[in-house]
């Protein structure tokens, strides 16, 4: 499992923000396919970082019924 930091994240909103779809961080380089590939690198690097420092996602589930009259 690959330890991300801030700059990882930085690098990719940068990325994203500039239309690239390659990132390079620490020497390495990476291309992603798409903007969506991109954007779940994001989520999966912010979730990570969360992760590491003791956050915990929340979730909200809400529920709504009728009886359909």
């Amino acid at each position: 499992m690959t330890s991300y930091t801030e700059q990882h994240l930085q690098a990719l909103r940068e990325a994203l923000a500039s239309g690239e779809h390659r990132v390079t961080y620490d020497g390495k380089s990476v291309e992603y396919r798409s903007v969506v590939d991109l954007k779940a690198a994001i989520a999966e690097v912010e979730s990570q970082i969360a992760r590491a420092a003791g956050k915990r996602k929340s979730r909200q589930i809400r529920i709504s019924t009728s009886k359909g009259l």
